[in-house]
């Protein structure tokens, strides 16, 4: 079969996993999401994953209850191993290889994050997933996920979320919100949209790595954008 896609990288929110859960990981939910790598990684696309942690400790929050902003995005890159861990059991259990690889040594629970190594994993047919954000504060797992793509050469940047795409407003709260079906970086910088933060942003501009903004929640859009459909919203230099 054939894929538009040979190499992509697939960020998802920790908020993702908790379903309809107040916080935590959602089983079910996280087993649906390993169904749709599965079904896009048995066609031989090599694919890296980055997971937010907000499902379990968010930085921002923390920080307004007294904890140093620093320590707090510590403790935020720590909860996004454990959604990395939960993540690479759950593909696992379908067969499907993996390495977790984080920015913050851990020797007994993953490898380093090292180009070069997480390629080779790729090449042989591993899904790389990549815990700990950057392993720096004040940078969010959205930056995270851009520059891992960057380092291995990925073709895409999959964003999956809660809604269809891109909207002019929050499609949650506004039933007249209109979908836009492309965009160019510079529209969402200037037009404030809540894509990614402007770091992960110009990142992508700068190296000119497209990003598509798509809902994961619907079952098989994962596997329908790396063939090709045009779903969701496309975001890049054109």
């Amino acid at each position: 079969m054939e894929t538009k896609y040979k190499r992509v990288l697939l960020k998802l929110s920790g908020e993702a996993l908790m379903g309809e859960r107040q916080f935590g990981i959602d089983p079910d939910v996280l087993k649906s999401f390993a169904e749709e790598i599965y079904e896009v990684h048995r066609l031989g696309v090599q694919i890296g994953i980055v997971i937010g942690g907000g499902n379990i400790f968010r930085g921002i929050q923390a920080a307004a209850h007294g904890i140093h902003k620093v320590s707090g995005d510590q403790m935020g890159m720590l909860a996004t191993v454990i959604n990395s861990i939960a993540f690479q059991n759950a593909l696992e259990a379908l067969g499907v290889p993996t390495r977790l690889q984080t920015a913050i040594k851990m020797e007994q629970i993953a490898e380093p994050v090292i180009r070069r190594r997480a390629i080779r994993h790729l090449e042989k047919g591993r899904v790389v997933i990549f815990g700990a954000g950057t392993g720096n504060p004040y940078f969010t797992t959205d930056t995270a996920a851009v520059l891992r793509a960057i380092e291995i050469e990925a073709e895409l940047i999959l964003k999956g979320t809660r809604v269809d795409g891109v909207f002019d407003c929050d499609p949650e709260k506004n039933s007249n919100a209109v979908m836009f079906e492309s965009l160019s970086f510079r529209d969402v910088i200037s037009q404030d949209l809540k894509v990614m933060d402007h770091t992960a942003i110009t990142l992508c501009h700068e190296n000119n790595l497209p990003i598509k903004v798509f809902n994961i929640n619907v079952k098989g859009n994962f596997l329908k954008i790396i063939q090709g459909a045009e779903l969701g919203t496309i975001i890049s230099n054109e």
